[in-house]
């Protein structure tokens, strides 16, 4: 039998799709738009929010691998017209740079 929890980091896993950021403005611009740092997994980071794990969460935050997009991180994407990793977990939209 399968576990709940992997059928819902298999359908996280499934809504990932690789974005340019100009078509993301939106999502900043209403503030909707979290930053997940390379060091951590996507996936991951998307299920434990959707889980509510807001001391794992607020780890990440304090260690700022996690968090709204600043204006400085919009604007050096935008000006690079970088593409990024990104996932929904309504009402967010979590974006990972894409590392090379």
């Amino acid at each position: 039998m399968t576990n709940p929890k992997e059928i819902i980091r298999a359908k996280v896993n499934l809504e990932t799709a690789q974005m340019a950021w100009r078509d993301m403005q939106r999502y900043f611009a209403s503030g909707v738009a979290l930053f997940v740092s390379p060091d951590l997994d996507l996936v991951e980071t998307a299920f434990q929010m959707s889980e509510d794990n807001a001391a794992l969460i607020a780890q990440w935050m304090a260690a700022g691998q996690f968090g709204k997009v600043t204006d400085e991180q919009a604007q050096l994407w935008w000006d690079a017209d970088a593409a990024l990793w990104a996932v929904v977990v309504s009402p967010w939209v979590l974006v990972q740079p894409i590392e090379n």
